[in-house]
């Protein structure tokens, strides 16, 4: 996720967790800091899919 302001860091996650139908969001995410959330993606999130 982009940070939303200046000055702002961006946050990398990785999904954990689909929760809406069909691959919707909500996501549950694991951020690089190691707290959980709900994430409703928006303009400012880049969701990339893993590399194996």
């Amino acid at each position: 996720m982009h940070g939303r302001t200046v000055g702002s860091a961006e946050q990398r996650g990785e999904i954990l967790e689909v929760r809406g139908p069909d691959g919707a969001p909500p996501y549950l995410v694991r951020f690089a800091d190691g707290h959980e959330g709900l994430v409703y993606p928006g303009p400012d999130c880049e969701v990339q899919a893993h590399a194996d």
